[in-house]
């Protein structure tokens, strides 16, 4: 699924994946993901078709 380029503006972004874990709080389940749309690192609470 191609994220909008409307969410992928709102969303916090991470030079690398490394950092995107870091940036993890609490306990919900946030997977780091390069992004189609600017190049950069994301996190995203969906696992539908990726490892967890």
């Amino acid at each position: 699924m191609r994220t909008r380029l409307s969410v992928c503006r709102r969303k916090r972004v991470f030079a690398s994946e490394e950092e995107a874990r870091g940036a993890v709080f609490g306990e919900a389940v946030l997977l780091p993901y390069r992004c189609d749309r600017c190049g950069h690192v994301h996190l995203t609470s969906r696992t539908k078709g990726k490892r967890v």
